[in-house]
């Protein structure tokens, strides 16, 4: 759990940071394939080839192929249509895809689940709820691809190091991160805009941030992390980077906020994680 607070601090700063200084200025494509490569290079001193885990590293690079390389994909061009708040808005849906994409894999249904992780939206809703443009529909659909994508391969992780028992997870991470490099690399070179790769100091720091910072350390703790909850938990927390990130606007970007808003989907949201304890308490006296 401590692992998921610390990188929803660490996440807080990544939607502005991407609406103020790359969307619109810097191509998507290379914008994703930059971040995902810098995250790769973090990984690679430590990468193992090992033949009898070879089907391993397979399916963890096709995991980093879906909740990375094609979730950035999805997400980056859905800048260009929404603006940060409508962005952050449109991934409250990430908790049912982590909690129904879970429960499929284990193949069983914990109907209860729904119950906490529904609490956890509304309350990320109440906090995120404004006025929507009229390019909502197709930036809409491109954020719920990016959830869906990025909940796929959280629950996909979490259940495949649960069932093989691995538990040293650093010499498996980089091909992670090979498989998105795969996507975003192809992407780029077939979508790509080439006029829209010269970076002025400000982005080429911010693209160096999100690249060893959100993403390497990022994503190898979230992933970890979502190794040691259970998958309630895991689908609830993804709602906590809301509150975290609406902070981080008002603070070091002075954007306006509705703070009251704010205190309540807060607080709806820490009751959310309450229920869940229950409901946990429930299904180990049940089942």
């Amino acid at each position: 759990m401590n692992k998921l607070v610390f990188v929803t601090l660490l996440w807080a700063f990544s939607f502005s940071l991407i609406g103020e200084f790359l969307a619109g200025r810097v191509d998507s494509y290379f914008a994703a394939f930059s971040r995902v490569f810098l995250a790769l290079l973090v990984f690679l001193p430590f990468m193992k080839f090992e033949a009898k885990n070879a089907a391993m590293y397979a399916k963890i690079t096709l995991i980093g192929a879906i909740q990375i390389g094609a979730m950035y994909i999805f997400y980056y061009n859905s800048f260009l249509y929404l603006s940060v708040p409508e962005v952050a808005l449109f991934t409250i849906f990430t908790p049912f895809y982590v909690s129904v994409v879970y429960d499929l894999f284990a193949r069983r249904l914990r109907p209860l689940y729904l119950l906490s992780v529904a609490v956890a939206v509304l309350g990320a809703f109440i906090i995120k709820y404004g006025s929507i443009n009229s390019s909502f529909w197709l930036g809409f659909l491109m954020v719920q691809g990016a959830n869906l994508c990025f909940g796929v391969g959280q629950s996909a992780y979490k259940f495949l190091l649960e069932d093989k028992g691995f538990n040293e997870q650093k010499g498996l991470f980089g091909w992670f991160f090979v498989g998105a490099c795969l996507v975003t690399g192809f992407a780029f070179g077939m979508f790509g805009n080439f006029e829209k790769i010269s970076l002025d100091t400000t982005q080429s720091l911010v693209l160096l941030w999100l690249g060893v910072g959100a993403s390497g350390l990022g994503y190898f703790m979230w992933n970890k992390g979502a190794c040691e909850v259970d998958s309630g938990t895991l689908a609830i927390m993804n709602n906590a980077l809301i509150p975290a990130a609406i902070i981080v606007n008002l603070v070091f970007w002075h954007k306006d906020a509705d703070l009251a808003r704010l205190i309540i989907g807060g607080v709806v949201i820490y009751m959310s994680l309450l229920i869940h304890n229950r409901i946990i308490s429930y299904y180990q006296k049940n089942i």
